[in-house]
């Protein structure tokens, strides 16, 4: 299987801006990718970043770069077209995705399975039908099993709280906190975010 995972190197995570510098949002997106390059490698699969732009990683980080500034949709349709075998794509903000959870997607049979994000979106997916093309635009859950059902591709629904979770908002950061892999939840720590319980909910705070 090949395991792809779409970066965006210029300019990463623009929702967080209220609470990140410009090269702290750079910094926190490249921590969240090792975690999903760590998590991914644990299964036992070697995962190719399909980098905006060329990025390098230490030696305690698994995984190739391959760069193509295409948006989304193309560059991830330019390689389910070329692939001659199985492809995953599993977006790189995914920083609660562990293990277990991938390999739930990865193992099953279907044709096409599908982890979906809160509010439609498609946090990762697994194309065995070579006919499968992705659309990333809008609620783009909806329209990829709308894909596989014209395509008559079996599909499978990945139901999964840590992969359902990506990192887009302020709010969003802590769960990195509570259920974060190792170099995200450093990361914000090291910027001095910390959880703050406030009337009854948990929320972050900076110091």
């Amino acid at each position: 299987m090949q395991i792809v995972v779409p970066f965006a190197a210029d300019t990463p995570k623009t929702r967080l801006a209220s609470r990140l510098a410009p090269a702290e949002r750079s910094a926190f997106a490249r921590a969240m990718l090792e975690d999903v390059l760590d998590a991914i490698a644990e299964t036992g699969h070697e995962p190719t970043v399909l980098s905006t732009a060329p990025i390098e990683f230490g030696d305690d980080v698994s995984g190739s770069v391959s760069v193509d500034d295409a948006p989304l949709t193309e560059a991830v349709n330019a390689v389910l077209a070329a692939a001659d075998e199985s492809v995953a794509v599993v977006m790189a903000d995914l920083a609660l995705a562990t293990p277990a959870a991938l390999e739930r997607l990865f193992n099953t049979d279907a044709g096409v399975a599908i982890a979906p994000g809160r509010g439609g979106g498609t946090n990762a997916l697994v194309a065995r039908d070579p006919a499968f093309r992705v659309d990333y635009h809008g609620t783009s859950y909806l329209d990829h099993r709308e894909t596989a059902r014209d395509i008559g591709a079996d599909l499978v629904t990945i139901d999964s709280f840590r992969l359902a979770t990506d990192i887009d908002e302020p709010s969003d950061l802590v769960e990195v906190l509570i259920h974060g892999g190792d170099r995200a939840p450093a990361c914000l720590r090291e910027f001095g975010f910390e959880l703050e319980e406030t009337g009854g909910r948990v929320d972050v705070t900076r110091h």
